[in-house]
């Protein structure tokens, strides 16, 4: 059963009148599978024309929804011969960022991303998708892997951003997704990095400074939250919607100002109503943009996303 947001009371209490009556219908008593069919097709229709018209913040909402695809459905779904690969050689092994080697297709390729987890015990063991230094670093340490070996990266973003406490601001947090970023920046291999879900500050972009930066339709990406802007701004985080709609999060407005590259579908009512499709249509895109990059030389791979990133806002 999915879990409805506040602005989709409408069509939960629909599709909760269709509950009640198919239980009726299934007692026997009555015949009343024409109005059953009425009101699930005008439930569908809603639900459409809702998500077709969705503000920033609602897509927010949705980006953050809890049922959303995490790192191990599309690892389960997308890849295989998945290999994970632990640690940073240096302080630990942070469970917020995940990787290893994997197979896509025929490719091999390296994948890297956040993993949020999905109820509460798991939730805290990977600290909500928020990496830590030595995340940032493992990636790092994967990059260089995978650029030794010469195989595509492809990296899963789905964070509200780095962890911001004490012990992770002693041990490097800015300098270590510095690094990363710069370590996406100086690959001689295709990388290809997905927003999948929110896509949160510098946490973010330490996995995304790829040659192809995709987006599935309900993410968000920005440098900050739409709660964190808003208390910034005018001191309440009631303001968050303000914010969103001013600070251009959604995939159109990204596309639109050339901080992605490519908008990927998501199924009617967002990825958590249908994952098996949501991850279907990812994998497509991606294996689309890695057989586009896989031709070029290393330098020019180089070249091509250094210049990509600089050019924006210019």
């Amino acid at each position: 059963m999915v879990s409805f947001l506040d602005f989709e009371k409408p069509i939960a209490a629909l599709q909760a009148r269709v509950t009640e009556l198919r239980e009726t219908a299934n007692e026997g008593s009555i015949d009343i599978d024409a109005e059953i069919q009425r009101l699930q097709a005008r439930a569908e229709k809603m639900l459409a024309d809702t998500y077709a018209k969705l503000s920033p913040w609602q897509k927010t909402q949705v980006a953050r929804h809890p049922e959303r695809p995490h790192f191990k459905h599309y690892i389960a779904g997308m890849f295989d011969e998945f290999m994970p690969l632990a640690g940073d050689r240096a302080f630990a092994d942070d469970q917020a960022i995940l990787g290893g080697f994997a197979r896509m297709g025929k490719r091999r390729v390296m994948v890297i991303g956040h993993e949020k987890g999905d109820d509460t015990a798991s939730r805290l063991k990977h600290n909500f998708g928020m990496g830590k230094p030595e995340g940032y670093r493992k990636a790092i340490r994967l990059m260089q892997l995978a650029d030794r070996f010469g195989l595509p990266v492809v990296t899963l973003v789905d964070t509200s951003g780095a962890f911001p406490g004490v012990q992770a601001e002693e041990r490097g947090q800015a300098e270590a997704i510095a690094r990363s970023t710069e370590q996406c920046l100086a690959l001689g291999v295709p990388m290809v990095a997905a927003v999948v879900g929110e896509g949160g500050s510098g946490g973010a972009v330490a996995l995304a400074a790829a040659n192809r930066v995709l987006m599935f339709e309900h993410a968000v990406y920005s440098v900050i939250s739409p709660e964190g802007c808003a208390s910034i701004l005018w001191r309440t985080a009631e303001k968050a919607s303000d914010a969103a709609t001013a600070m251009q999060v959604t995939a159109a407005d990204l596309l639109r100002l050339g901080v992605i590259d490519r908008i990927v579908k998501e199924p009617v009512g967002g990825a958590h109503r249908d994952p098996a499709a949501a991850i279907r249509s990812l994998g497509k895109a991606i294996v689309e943009e890695l057989d586009q990059l896989s031709g070029m030389k290393p330098e020019k791979l180089k070249v091509a996303r250094q210049e990509k990133f600089l050019a924006i806002g210019a």
